[in-house]
């Protein structure tokens, strides 16, 4: 999955439910579960997640909603192989936006 948000700072945390098609409860669940994601606090206790954590959210989904990994399995993944596997979600990442693109030439023939 490409999470396409505008460019910001922060986003809110119904900003990146509807950018992953999920509910609150389950990015607050992956913030619990994964200490890879951790959204900034104002004073009111409202979560403000970076691009960071957006590019950790779409590692994490990746893993355990399009590779079926289980959530252990994930942090396990993540801890032993990080690096290899963000270079890999970030190869993938771009040959899906190239795959968009292709299919938008296609269509426009």
């Amino acid at each position: 999955m490409y999470v396409d948000l505008p460019k910001k700072m922060y986003y809110s945390i119904g900003e990146v439910a509807d950018a992953f098609d999920v509910n609150t409860s389950l990015i607050r669940f992956w913030e619990k579960e994964f200490d890879i994601i951790k959204p900034k606090k104002n004073a009111k206790g409202n979560r403000k997640f970076t691009p960071e954590d957006i590019k950790n959210l779409e590692l994490i989904y990746h893993l355990v909603k399009e590779r079926g990994f289980t959530l252990e399995g994930a942090k396990i993944h993540l801890k032993e192989q990080k690096q290899e596997a963000l270079d890999s979600f970030d190869i993938i990442r771009k040959l899906e936006a190239i795959k968009g693109q292709l299919l938008k030439i296609k269509e426009q023939l």
